[in-house]
This record gives C-alpha cells, sequence and structure tokens, in this order.
C-alpha cells in the first residue's frame, strides 16, 4: 500500500515577501528548519537550476548528506508556487530521493503555507516499515513544529535560534520534574518503603496504615509525574510549585534529622520549584506542530 505524501500548512500573518525569503535564502532557512543542518547552494549561471547541497545532524556525530534542486518557481494570481527535488547518495540515509513543492496563498489575514512532499526509501521491507511507523510521522511533525517555528519568527520577531533554545530548556526542565517524581514514587513508596513507611509511623500512623498510605502517595506521584509530560497543561507544574515546600517541611517535622542529612527533603523541594517554575515561564511562545493543518482541506 502506497504511503501517503507528507502535507504542512500554516497561516502566517505577515508579508509574502518576507515569508518567501525566509524560506528561499539558505542562510535563513537552515535556521529553522529542524530537517536540516545546513543549506548551501551551489554557483549557477542564469536562467540554470539552483542546485544545492544539505546536511543533516542525526546524533552520535553522523551527518546524513544529500543533494537537492530548485526545480521551478511560478506565481500565478499571486500564489507563488517552488518546487523542489532531493536525493541522497549517503548509504546511511532512509531515504534516496524525492520531490514535492511549497506553495505560498495571500490571504486578507495572512499567507497559508504550505508544502506536500514524498520520496523513496532504501532498504526494502524493513526501511519500508520504519518508514511507515516512525521516520515519516517524525519527519512530518518535525516540518509542521518548523513552520511553527517561522511563524514566530515572523509574526512575535522571536528568532529561531530563541525559540530552539527555550524549547529545549522547556522541555528539559518539565522531563526532569516528570522523572523526578516517578522516582520517588516508584522506587522509596512502591519498590523499597521501608524509609518511607517509618516516616509515616512517626507521624502516629499504625503500620498496617502506614503501609496503605505509602502505597497510595507512591501511585498518587506516579500519576503526577505522567500528568507532567502533558504537552502545554500547566497545572501539573503549578501543583508541584504548591505541594513540594508542605511536604518537605512535613517530612523534616516527622523527622528533624533529615534537614541536614544528604539530599534533604528541603533541597529536593526546592530543587523542584525551581525546575516547575523554569517549565512555566518557558512555555509561553514554543513552537509546536499542533498548529499546523494536516491534511489538504481539499484531498489533493
Amino acid at each position: 500500500m502506497a504511503t501517503a505524501p507528507i502535507y504542512v500548512e500554516i497561516l502566517i500573518h505577515g508579508s509574502i515577501d518576507e515569508l518567501f525569503a525566509k524560506t528561499q535564502d539558505p542562510s535563513l532557512h537552515q535556521t529553522w528548519d529542524l530537517r536540516f543542518s545546513s543549506i548551501t547552494y551551489l554557483p549557477r549561471a542564469e536562467g540554470e537550476t539552483q542546485l544545492f547541497l544539505y546536511r543533516t545532524r542525526i546524533g552520535a556525530g553522523l551527518v546524513i548528506a544529500g543533494t537537492g534542486e530548485s526545480v521551478n518557481t511560478t506565481e500565478t494570481d499571486g500564489i507563488r508556487t517552488s518546487t523542489l527535488r532531493f536525493a541522497s547518495d549517503d548509504s546511511r540515509s532512509l531515504i534516496t530521493k524525492g520531490g514535492g513543492y511549497w506553495k505560498y496563498i495571500p490571504r486578507d489575514d495572512g499567507i497559508n503555507f504550505l508544502t506536500r512532499y514524498t520520496y523513496e526509501h532504501r532498504f526494502g521491507i524493513v526501511g519500508g516499515a520504519v518508514d511507515r511507523w516512525c521516520f515519516r510521522p517524525l519527519l512530518g511533525w518535525a516540518t509542521a513544529i518548523s513552520f511553527d517555528c517561522l511563524r514566530l519568527w515572523i509574526e512575535r520577531g522571536i528568532p529561531p535560534d530563541i525559540s530552539w533554545s527555550r524549547l529545549r530548556t522547556h522541555v528539559t526542565s518539565r522531563l526532569a520534574v516528570a522523572a523526578i517524581w516517578s522516582w520517588h514514587g516508584l522506587v522509596p513508596k512502591l519498590l523499597y518503603p521501608q524509609a518511607e513507611r517509618a516516616l509515616v509511623e512517626a507521624a502516629g500512623w499504625r503500620p498496617a496504615a502506614a503501609a496503605n498510605v505509602v502505597a497510595a502517595i507512591g501511585v498518587a506521584e506516579l500519576i503526577i509525574g505522567a500528568c507532567v509530560l502533558l504537552p502545554h497543561r500547566r497545572w501539573p507544574l503549578w501543583l508541584t510549585v504548591a505541594a513540594m515546600a508542605p511536604l518537605a517541611v512535613a517530612a523534616c517535622i516527622a523527622r528533624p534529622q533529615l534537614v541536614t542529612a544528604p539530599f534533604s527533603p528541603l533541597t529536593l523541594g526546592a530543587g523542584m520549584i525551581a525546575l516547575s517554575m523554569i517549565a512555566l515561564m518557558t512555555q509561553r511562545d514554543l513552537p509546536s506542530a499542533r498548529r499546523c493543518r494536516r491534511t489538504p482541506e481539499i484531498p489533493a
């Protein structure tokens, strides 16, 4: 069964000339598009097809290289269309060759900027399965979030390097908060609960009840940790900020020696509050793939 092409569309409130420049100038294009680490136009004579080289870092020091050509750019009734082809001879690249187009459609409230492209893959049936279930969805997501980064640059004046840095900071801090909640829910309360039960018993609970309380708190912390991972949800972070100080103080009252112990609940609580506040402060104006349409309004 044929794999559907990748389609991404976004409305950008700005001028078509600015949008065209930021997408056609390789030095600008490579700053907002996650799919490329670098794009280099090759010299050409007037009237010749524009050829370019691209490189993409895929992690662990590996770089995938390829070539492309801007086949044609046309304008009809104010609508600009730029078509291109691309290919890679790199044996590590899943993509062999492909093509597509960018379209710039003026509207009263901005520009509809959209792309539709597809490609052929390497590695036979295995490559096809990887492409269908992993690579193509990831590539579509990378295209969409890159388009929103471009929108923020044009509409809000936020440079791409600031958007990507803010996104990395936000994701890292949110993951850290989720990991800490999950660890403290699973390890000291469900897997090795003896020390936590002793704290609860010191507060006046009977051993059987203390075991149930610790297990319930562990499950609750695991749930909070999972909720922190929900994108665009602020309440789990505010819950962390509100809960950490009382929990740390309660633990230290139940066992005062914890105040001076290594990894004190006070320092843990302060760190959790700081990470949550960082995530909250960096959540505004983050690029998001959700702002893009992923299927054409009228199927192509």
